[in-house]
């Protein structure tokens, strides 16, 4: 299974995600969702520009291999079983359908792959005009960091969004690397490994 995500990005501050969750209809209670990153020693998907991760959603864990891919990023999907993650998450990484093609193309192999440890986000959302406005508050490494991300079926129209929110409440306007990018980062500052 594969899709084309367009996301726009801002972190934000403690007090700038507070103001967001007030005055936007985000609901009141989030949905937890963990992120398990697996990378080469060498950083092979990295330096294509990759990602893989598997993420534990209202108990189904899913493999997404994300490459970049024109505006956006092209994400590839497999389901795993609880025993299949299990088995990733002890280096026992098995190749399924869809990832493994990719990853074919990508020159990486099952046994390459290492885990790297875990990201958990607390995340909120709501939907109009044809965007998907999302409200993370992620934990990693002891960091916890603050996001609004928009989901857009073309760059042009996230980016309108965006900027519109960052201008209405005076939210200052951040580079924002994505998630495993900011959590390879802790690693390398402080080489932490989450289990």
């Amino acid at each position: 299974m594969q899709e084309i995500e367009i996301e726009l990005k801002n972190l934000l501050t403690e007090s700038e995600f507070r103001l967001l969750l007030s005055r936007l209809p985000f609901p009141a209670a989030a949905q937890t969702q963990t992120n398990y990153y697996f990378e080469t020693r060498d950083f092979k998907l990295k330096q294509q520009g990759s990602a893989l991760r598997i993420r534990k959603k209202n108990g189904v864990y899913y493999l997404t291999l994300k490459e970049p891919y024109g505006e956006g990023l092209l994400e590839t999907h497999d389901v795993l079983s609880e025993i299949e993650a299990q088995d990733w998450l002890s280096g026992a990484c098995t190749i399924k359908e869809h990832t493994g093609e990719r990853l074919m193309v990508l020159g990486v192999k099952a046994p390459q792959l290492k885990y790297y440890g875990k990201l958990t986000t607390e995340r909120r959302q709501f939907a109009a005009d044809n965007l998907l406005y999302v409200l993370d508050q992620s934990y990693y490494h002891g960091i916890t960091d603050y996001e609004l991300e928009i989901e857009a079926p073309d760059k042009t129209s996230g980016e309108q969004a965006l900027q519109r929110i960052l201008s209405d409440y005076h939210i200052t306007a951040k580079e924002t690397p994505n998630k495993i990018r900011r959590f390879f980062k802790a690693i390398a500052l402080n080489g932490a490994k989450d289990g």
